[in-house]
């Protein structure tokens, strides 16, 4: 049973289209890869994506990281193709895939191939990145980033629209001739689009652009509604009565097992104190926020409920379980999973 006490306090705060989500709507659930420390084969992602689909999830979901460990994922897509080539209705997703470092064609290309291979599964999550060796070894200016973001996110929506990207003279004297984007993508007007974002400045041009924010796994509870209020604020006119997709992403954890769960929440605490030292206010919050207000652990119960408290105050559509946990043996995070598809999507 769903606990009366509000998760957050300014329900007002809220996003009007949150508000008008029943109870009655599917969740749709998502994951992240468990288990990242491999070899980099198409094998082990691929594994994890046909287990998910088996268990019910219906999205995979991988970031884009340039650089300097294991965790590294420098080319997200490719390894969502591999997903795709083994599940059949899973839909294969990006988190934060980086646009100010690469050029709007080569991704408009490739994010429409990737949706004719998969069969119109492909949700992209798009970033401006955060991290100065990036911008460095890419050699585009920091100061740029945002611009170069939404320049080029028009551009790739442009294309995929079937607008020309560039004109081209064939032969002396002759008109110039459009050049269009091929393949086209098989959802249309174009895959869904969400923007991952940080800092205010970031929130407020995703809903500018009047497309869903994607939360970030370690904002505490209390500011995803700050930034939904935000989003709102910034949403175009048209774009307010629209059904938008509310996507917040949770690191979570469910099991029976007493210990285990102890043991779970010193591993994230562990993970919060190193990831507070990193550079930037968003990381900072996470070493002022309790472990609960940006991970949920517990027994299956306690998980749907809190699940069930997002839904109620800040309208979540989707949940993408971030499923990684420090030092987590493989089959231990299976079976978290396993209880979370079993208790909170489906409800028995």
């Amino acid at each position: 049973m769903v606990r009366q006490d509000p998760l957050f306090r300014d329900r007002g705060a809220l996003p009007r289209y949150a508000r008008r989500v029943s109870p009655d709507t599917a969740l749709e659930l998502g994951t992240t890869p468990w288990v990242q420390e491999h070899d980099g084969s198409a094998m082990a992602v691929g594994e994890q994506g046909e287990l998910a689909e088996r268990l019910g999830y219906g999205s995979f979901w991988l970031p884009e990281h340039h650089f300097g460990d294991v965790g590294a994922i420098p080319a997200p897509l490719l390894l969502l193709a591999a997903v795709a080539a083994r599940t059949t209705r899973l839909r294969v997703a990006t988190t934060s895939f980086l646009l100010p470092v690469r050029h709007p064609i080569h991704v408009a290309e490739e994010v429409a191939v990737l949706d004719r291979l998969s069969g119109g599964r492909v949700i992209l999550g798009v970033g401006r990145g955060f991290r100065g060796a990036l911008f460095s070894a890419f050699e585009v200016p920091v100061a740029e980033k945002r611009d170069r973001f939404e320049a080029n996110l028009r551009l790739i929506v442009s294309a995929w629209s079937g607008e020309p990207v560039a004109y081209h003279e064939d032969g002396a004297g002759g008109s110039p001739k459009p050049v269009l984007l091929a393949p086209l993508p098989v959802q249309r007007p174009h895959p869904p689009v969400w923007v991952a974002a940080f800092g205010p400045k970031a929130v407020a041009q995703a809903g500018r652009l009047g497309l869903p924010y994607l939360a970030s796994p370690i904002e505490p509870a209390a500011k995803l509604a700050e930034n939904y209020a935000r989003h709102r604020e910034a949403l175009p006119e048209a774009s307010r009565g629209e059904a938008l997709a509310v996507p917040i992403m949770r690191t979570i954890f469910a099991s029976r097992d007493a210990a285990r769960l102890g043991e779970v929440r010193e591993a994230l605490s562990r993970q919060a104190a190193a990831l507070a030292r990193a550079p930037g206010p968003a990381f900072r919050r996470i070493a002022e926020a309790s472990l609960e207000d940006w991970a949920i652990v517990g027994e299956p119960e306690q998980v749907a409920d809190h699940v069930a408290r997002y839904r109620e105050d800040l309208g979540m559509t989707h949940l993408v379980v971030r499923a990684q946990i420090p030092g987590l043996p493989r089959e231990l995070a299976e079976g978290s999973l396993a209880l979370i598809a079993e208790r909170v999507h489906t409800g028995r």
